[in-house]
């Protein structure tokens, strides 16, 4: 049976999160047989890698280092075939203006948005709230802010730890959809609904914070929609592996806006990509061989 190292950890604002999407995908490699070993990842990685020589990894990281190309670039060079999007998908998703133009240029709907930086923010002529600000690389609704009417400005320049780029959008009213996929298929579409505020870090990962509807309860025709563009999104960015799309559903209950795509979803008992394999009949420990069978490099 191969010999799987699980990267796991980091340093990234989603370090926390990180460790547990690894350990629970190195125990279920584990439960089938394989052997795992585990390497929370510091800038010693390269070391670690040639010392453990596995046969495969699985990249459990999430947010930056992990999840934009940089540990896919270090994988290319060193031939260990990989879990999840190669390099260039990862780069291009995880900056989101570069994503919105190419979704953009492939006709797919995003709310209206300009990047500016942090420097500049506090002086900048912003849009009418409510309006949301969010780091230009981040991942899990890391330091997003939405901005009501009545709001002082925000003024993050000196505290603000998410790079130097800010993602000014419109905010969309309105319901919170997602859709995974998988080796160019949609899963599902399930719908977040908040017990308050919107879906940031805190309700991504504490438990009782949010409540699934999955399926989610829509139109039949805007749920085919869902699926479809997801999958274009998927594509449009060359993602292979799985992705999950977020989109917000405006109001009026048929206008569908994509806000972004994970090319590195979480895998914890409260993520979502999980869920929805498994609606599909796709158990966890399934999905998490498959990702393994298939992992390669793209070089």
């Amino acid at each position: 049976m191969s010999h799987v190292a699980v990267l796991l950890g980091g340093w990234s604002a989603e370090r926390e999160v990180s460790l547990v999407s690894g350990q629970a995908a190195a125990e279920a490699l584990a439960r089938h047989g394989y052997r795992v070993t585990p390497i929370d990842v510091d800038r010693a990685l390269p070391e670690r890698l040639r010392e453990a020589r596995p046969d495969v990894v699985y990249n459990a990281l999430h947010g930056r280092y992990g999840e934009d190309g940089t540990v896919q670039g270090l994988l290319e060079i060193m031939g260990i075939p990989y879990t999840h999007s190669g390099v260039l998908a990862s780069a291009l998703a995880m900056d989101k203006a570069m994503a919105k133009r190419l979704f953009e240029s492939a006709g797919l709907r995003c709310p209206e948005g300009r990047v500016l930086s942090i420097g500049d923010l506090d002086d900048a002529d912003l849009p009418p709230p409510p309006y949301v600000i969010k780091p230009n690389r981040e991942g899990s609704s890391v330091g997003v802010t939405i901005v009501q009417s009545g709001d002082d400005r925000p003024r993050e320049r000196n505290s603000w730890p998410y790079g130097t780029e800010v993602l000014v959008e419109r905010y969309i009213a309105g319901r919170e959809l997602t859709v995974g996929v998988l080796d160019d298929r949609p899963l599902e579409v399930t719908e977040i609904r908040p017990r308050q505020g919107f879906y940031d870090y805190y309700a991504k990962y504490t438990e009782a914070q949010a409540v699934h509807l999955l399926p989610a309860p829509l139109d039949p025709e805007v749920r085919e929609q869902a699926l479809e563009e997801a999958l274009r999104a998927h594509r449009a960015l060359g993602c292979r592996g799985v992705s999950r799309a977020d989109f917000r559903l405006a109001d009026d209950d048929r206008t569908l806006y994509l806000l972004e795509v994970n090319t590195q979803p979480g895998m914890t008992p409260l993520s979502l990509v999980p869920e929805q394999a498994a609606h599909v009949g796709l158990a966890f420990d399934d999905l998490v061989v498959h990702l393994v069978e298939q992992a390669r490099c793209d070089g």
